[in-house]
């Protein structure tokens, strides 16, 4: 009997464990970010309507009095705990759910966001901002620096969870995704959008595919270029549940590419005397960010700037129109393999509805929601009051991602990935969408179809 009785108490845990296990083992990941995202979301909202102020920390300094005086006052520095804090909550709430360890967790996700903070700040300089260096810049290095350093210990891996991250911010992403800025960018903005977006992204791909870089590197590049950089690639990463490395890769093309850009394209618009409101629009279809696009359209003039601003505003709203249906074509065309079998090895498949929706990134749901309600059922006031804080939120979510990225990543990984292909492919497409960009510009705000927009 005793040998009977050993045996048996395990198998009742376990009996009880599979009692439990049912009410939290559907929540995957994406299920988390979208949780997490309407938490945070919602909680914005209410407070909003209910008339109390979300103060965010303060980052911006440029000199050692305003950093000190700002930046690290205790006034600030609360705010950047209580932020902290506020965040550890929501992730050690999915954490704790999810049966692992709160408490190591708990230490690792100090650690992470006391890097994230330090990005914050060196990004935050008046002088470094001016060249364009984002906070990403400085959470993918810190991490990159402190992972290639030395060997990662348990505690610090616990709390390394770039994909929730990631997905967390991209739902709150769609806050800002918003279908009226079609509105605004009228029907040159549109049409604008719809041909360099969808042009663009099929020649980066089949560019990718002439290299020989594989369609997980491809797609993540097309988005990158096509649409608006960081955002687009952090979005088509999770759509097809990308490898981080490879995001990693592009976000640092990106963000090397978009500092010679910034300064080259209003120096090109000057020397060969393109209309203002045509170079703002060519700004806005291949500039990266709507700062960039301000910053780059304030060389040329007020105009530009404007109509940059409207031709990036369309453009975004393609993130979630993209993300969509990259994420069904990839369900479609992703390899299943089986225990020790590589997927290279694996014939495609076609899938059923089942197999697809097992296989779609919820979070991409949860975006597309979000950007629907935001768009339709709030009111314009609401949204732009919102907006500060939910957009500082997410960046949050964002520089937690980074760091952990680079934490994961090696140097020499991302320096012999694919024999350096995916980097001429990226430099390739994104000289075939400057010159494309520039000639439907020339068409659509030139006055050869629609009346020049006035901007006045």
């Amino acid at each position: 009997m005793p040998d009977q009785d050993i045996p048996l108490q395990p198998t009742a845990k376990q009996d009880l464990t599979a009692v439990r296990q049912p009410i939290f083992a559907s929540l995957t990941e994406d299920w988390w970010a979208v949780i997490l995202g309407a938490v945070v979301i919602f909680s914005v909202l209410a407070f909003n309507n209910n008339g109390i102020a979300i103060k965010l920390p303060v980052y911006q300094w440029s000199t050692g009095a305003d950093l000190f005086g700002k930046v690290l006052a205790p006034k600030n520095l609360l705010l950047i705990l209580e932020v902290g804090l506020v965040f550890l909550a929501l992730a050690s709430f999915s954490i704790a759910l999810s049966g692992k360890s709160v408490k190591r967790f708990s230490i690792g996700f100090a650690a992470i966001y006391g890097f994230v903070i330090l990005s914050f700040i060196l990004a935050g300089n008046k002088t470094i901002a001016y060249y364009g260096l984002e906070y990403v810049v400085f959470a993918l290095l810190i991490g990159l620096v402190l992972g290639n350093a030395a060997t990662l210990p348990a505690w610090l891996k616990e709390a390394v969870r770039s994909e929730f991250y990631i997905k967390t911010g991209l739902v709150i992403l769609g806050t800002t995704i918003l279908s009226s800025d079609l509105i605004k960018a009228g029907l040159p903005g549109i049409v604008q959008a719809i041909i360099v977006v969808s042009a663009v992204w099929f020649f980066s791909l089949w560019l990718s595919r002439r290299l020989k870089v594989d369609d997980e590197f491809g797609v993540i590049l097309a988005s990158a270029v096509s649409i608006c950089g960081v955002s687009a690639a952090i979005v088509a990463a999770g759509a097809i549940n990308g490898d981080k490395k490879k995001l990693s890769y592009v976000t640092t093309l990106v963000l090397l590419m978009a500092i010679p850009m910034l300064i080259i394209q209003p120096w090109i618009i000057k020397v060969l005397h393109i209309p203002e409101i045509v170079g703002g629009a060519w700004l806005g279809g291949t500039l990266d960010t709507t700062a960039s696009v301000a910053a780059a359209g304030q060389l040329v003039g007020p105009a530009a700037v404007k109509a940059g601003i409207i031709a990036k505003f369309s453009q975004n709203v393609f993130i979630g129109v993209a993300a969509f249906f990259i994420a069904i074509w990839w369900a479609y065309k992703k390899p299943k393999a089986k225990d020790g079998e590589t997927v290279s090895a694996v014939k495609l498949e076609r899938p059923g509805l089942k197999l697809v929706w097992e296989r779609f990134p919820k979070f991409v749901l949860g975006f597309i929601g979000v950007s629907l309600i935001f768009s339709f059922l709030l009111s314009s006031s609401t949204v732009k009051s919102v907006a500060p804080v939910l957009n500082g939120l997410r960046t949050v979510w964002f520089a937690l991602a980074f760091v952990s990225i680079g934490l994961e990543a090696k140097f020499a990984d991302l320096v012999k990935i694919q024999g350096g292909r995916p980097a001429f492919t990226f430099v390739g497409a994104q000289i075939f969408n400057i010159i494309w960009t520039l000639i439907w510009s020339y068409i659509l705000f030139g006055g050869y179809i629609f009346p020049i927009p006035d901007f006045k």
